[in-house]
């Protein structure tokens, strides 16, 4: 017989976290159990000094306007380390970090701050595998060219980045809110295990864009498959095929190009087609005015599932909307 005296024991995969829209008080959603953070969308939304509760720049066109709630099975705790706040339970890791831009130089030199600081303190934690980002800047299609704000953000996030992401870029949203042109917020979901990458093969992966969309290529994953496999954290996705915008100026045309993408995403998780009540959704809308009729087309091409309609700006001008979220298995 042959033994060993330390046997190594594979830890199983990590369960994912729980994602929901809740109505209800914010500190009473703090305070259930495992509660590892909890999301108000706009101005609207009720200040709190927990760590935890962030109130995100965009303006919902729902209303009354859900909380998004992130809950584990396992204690949490909590704290802030400067502009960064933070919780952490169960083999999950939050981390929001909220800057001005007046006071660091700038949308690139901010973006690049942001992502120093995130880098570092994430480095000091047992959960390392970012899998999930959120960027939300002001203004991000003012500017031509390479002067376009999201391109400098673009920059900064790649100058602040560094080996953040050596192990490959996790999914991500950037999205443009109608808040303080100055504010910017990213935050991130990180893990003590890693996720798998997913691409669509109905476009281009993004980090390898040509050089007409910017100096430096978006940084980013199409989507994520959380630890265990049994969710799929899925990025910012509009209706673009190979690298190229389809559909200039047509709503309907756009919506039906990025569930075709969400599909494909899908597949190339190894997931069926479609979505259920469990696999809340995200969807960024351009022009208000157009949000009855996106809440219209997407109740009746995904009946049942959970939306959440924000007034954001695309990172693409010609782009109308764009949507993520999370699939469960």
């Amino acid at each position: 017989m042959q033994g060993c005296e330390n046997p190594q024991i594979e830890p199983l995969p990590r369960r994912a976290l729980q994602v929901g829209y809740r109505a209800g008080a914010a500190d009473a959603l703090l305070g259930e159990p495992g509660t590892l953070a909890l999301f108000g969308f706009g101005a609207g939304t009720a200040a709190s000094t927990d760590p935890r509760c962030l109130q995100v720049a965009l303006e919902t066109l729902d209303a009354p306007a859900p909380l998004e709630l992130w809950q584990v099975d396992a204690p949490v705790s909590c704290g802030r380390d400067g502009a960064l706040r933070w919780s952490a339970g169960g083999g999950w890791l939050f981390a929001a970090i909220e800057l001005d831009e007046r006071e660091h130089g700038g949308p690139a030199a901010t973006a690049r701050l942001a992502y120093e600081q995130l880098h570092r303190f994430v480095g000091t934690r047992e959960a390392q595998h970012v899998l999930r980002v959120w960027n939300y800047l002001g203004a991000i299609n003012h500017g031509e060219g390479d002067a376009e704000r999201y391109k400098h953000f673009c920059d900064g996030r790649a100058a602040g980045m560094g080996d953040f992401f050596a192990e490959g870029f996790p999914a991500a949203t950037a999205i443009g809110h109608h808040g303080d042109e100055h504010r910017l917020q990213v935050y991130l979901l990180a893990s003590d295990q890693p996720g798998l990458r997913v691409e669509n093969p109905r476009q281009v992966s993004a980090w390898r864009y040509p050089r007409q969309y910017g100096r430096t290529p978006p940084s980013f994953a199409r989507a994520m498959l959380l630890p265990a496999q049994d969710v799929l954290a899925i990025s910012g996705t509009a209706a673009v095929v190979g690298h190229a915008s389809a559909h200039q100026d047509d709503l309907d045309a756009q919506l039906e190009e990025t569930l075709l993408n969400l599909d494909a995403l899908l597949a190339s998780a190894g997931m069926a087609a479609g979505f259920d009540p469990r696999s809340p959704l995200k969807v960024y809308v351009r022009h208000a005015a157009n949000a009855a009729r996106v809440r219209d087309f997407l109740q009746h091409r995904l009946p049942g599932v959970p939306l959440l309609l924000l007034h954001g700006d695309i990172c693409r001008r010609e782009l109308l909307v764009e949507i993520d979220g999370w699939r469960y298995a």
